[in-house]
């Protein structure tokens, strides 16, 4: 199922395509919006299968590929900017629907004969989406339902041939077309979750324009991902890194279900684990799955390596060092490895991926937002192959995965935990005070979160300490003490999140524990920043 992600910092040599399950997929061309990937997840949601190319991948590599339908996705730019990005001018006489999303659209009228322009007014957030042709695209949306706008350019000429399908209060050309040429566009968003009439329009193209059937199902990822890893691996021994979380646990489910005795799980104790995980880790996977784990204490090792760090990007790349060391060291003992497998998602790729301007052009691409320590971290001289068949799956998808192949929901439901662990939630320098401290509070945060039943509510849930301290009074005497910073987030995705309006009294339950039971910690505050404009974890 797997074709090759174009990162968008280097033009396409070559364009493939694995043993896909069929041949009905939808490319999203990414012209540098943080929300590419959550257009190609919502073509996911319909069950088709999507993934995001970089715009320069030229009209005969679309070609190659046979996609039922391309997305031209948003992105910073405006396209009469002299380093705009633009596509092929080839693609429009594919024969292949597409559909452009905000900049695409303006790209689409831009190469195609029209003329965009700065608008008198720009267009942020909701906006009330007039229908002036409920066929095709707009079939059964809702004259006047809510899309959200992020735009401060507008199409002020439609190209020979479009007619115009809707419009908003600022913005005359909301939405246009070529029927003829199956040529769509949108100055919208329909893949953010405020656009409430967004995903009927993806499933209009998705299935009355391009024609597809819903085939991508977790039944057929993980009957193809099987026979992939196995041709892959062939008859080689592979090393597992082991976290207990649900990207490495599904991974050690697939990867056993697909080698057998020939994959060695490894957990790595890097010291930043939460408290009391590594026991129930072992015991779960020894005890319940019968899925062998060797145990390597390194949590020394991990603590001399970021000794006076504070950059966090410093700290992902330390701590991917020593994981890739560590490993190496555990093969040499356990005997020859010739693949790592790893727990990289979609999301991780996404993150880590490209810079905000082409040092060779000058055009503006997706800006990187951090490393993972799973795509950013790992050496140059790795010895390892890496094998990771979750590399193109949301986490959503993941869960469904692990809960189809038998992952009980204990760990299906967990909620995403970061590879660096406690360190990255410890903001500057870790020390092994500073991670006991936090392990304590993050302890009474899950416990109050999970006594009242809220756990499966939220995304995420979990401190943060900061690197300062602050005054105040505990039994009449002064104190200088740590804050920690609980976040709660709710999200779909971890694309996007929103903090959670957790109710007063837990919030109340959850500091008045904190301070009164773990020492050095004489405050709690709230973060209440929603992703974008912040990131979930705070490193």
């Amino acid at each position: 199922m797997n074709t090759a992600v174009i990162p968008t910092e280097q033009a396409p040599q070559k364009v493939k395509s694995y043993g896909r399950l069929d041949r009905q997929i939808i490319l999203i061309l990414d012209f540098g919006s943080q929300y590419s990937e959550l257009i190609a997840r919502r073509i996911r949601e319909t069950q088709v299968y999507s993934e995001v190319l970089s715009y320069r991948t030229t009209a005969e590599q679309l070609r190659e590929l046979d996609p039922k339908g391309i997305i031209l996705s948003g992105g910073p730019s405006s396209v009469y900017d002299n380093y705009a990005p633009h596509c092929d001018p080839e693609i429009w006489n594919l024969g292949i629907p597409i559909l452009g999303v905000c900049y695409g659209m303006q790209l689409m009228v831009n190469q195609l004969g029209g003329e965009v322009l700065k608008a008198d007014r720009g267009e942020y957030g909701k906006s009330s989406l007039y229908i002036d042709d409920p066929t095709d695209l707009l079939t059964n949306v809702e004259d006047g339902i809510t899309m959200w706008m992020s735009h401060g350019d507008s199409v002020t000429k439609m190209p020979p041939g479009f007619e115009l399908l809707a419009h908003t209060e600022n913005t005359p050309c909301a939405a246009i077309a070529d029927h003829t040429k199956k040529l769509y566009g949108v100055q919208f968003h329909p893949e953010v979750v405020h656009s409430l009439g967004g995903q009927a329009l993806i499933r209009n193209f998705v299935y009355h324009i391009c024609e597809c059937e819903p085939t991508w199902t977790t039944a057929a990822f993980v009957e193809e991902a099987i026979r992939e890893i196995r041709a892959k691996v062939g008859e080689k021994r592979v090393l597992l890194a082991l976290s207990g979380g649900v990207d490495s646990s599904t991974l050690a489910f697939l990867m056993y279900k697909a080698i057998g005795d020939r994959l060695t799980c490894v957990f790595i104790d890097q010291g930043f684990m939460r408290k009391l995980e590594p026991e129930r880790l072992l015991k779960l996977f020894k005890e319940q799955f019968h899925i062998p784990v060797e145990y390597v204490n390194a949590r020394d090792r991990f603590l001399n390596a970021l000794n006076g760090v504070t950059d966090p990007e410093e700290k992902r790349r330390r701590i991917g060092h020593e994981f890739i060391h560590e490993f190496e060291e555990t093969s040499k003992r356990l005997g020859h490895f010739d693949y790592l497998a790893q727990g990289t998602l979609y999301p991780d790729v996404i993150e880590s991926a490209g810079t905000n301007v082409d040092p060779q052009t000058g055009e503006r691409v997706a800006v990187k937002i951090k490393s993972h320590h799973n795509v950013g971290g790992l050496p140059k001289d790795l010895r390892f192959k890496l094998v990771e068949p979750l590399r193109k799956l949301f986490k959503d998808e993941v869960r469904k995965v692990g809960r189809s192949i038998g992952l009980p929901e204990e760990i299906v439901q967990r909620h995403p935990f970061p590879g660096p662990g406690l360190a990255i939630r410890i903001i500057g320098e870790v020390t092994a005070e500073r991670l006991n401290i936090l392990r304590d509070a993050d302890l009474i945060v899950r416990q109050e979160i999970n006594q009242r039943g809220l756990y499966h509510d939220y995304w995420q849930t979990f401190a943060v300490l900061l690197p300062i301290k602050s005054v105040g009074v505990m039994g009449d005497q002064r104190t200088y003490a740590y804050p920690i910073v609980l976040r709660i987030v709710q999200s779909e995705d971890g694309m996007t999140a929103d903090w959670a309006r957790v109710p007063y009294d837990v919030l109340e339950a959850i500091s008045n524990r904190i301070v009164n039971e773990v020492k050095g910690v004489n405050r709690v505050v709230y973060d209440i920043t929603s992703k974008p404009p912040g990131t979930i974890e705070w490193e």
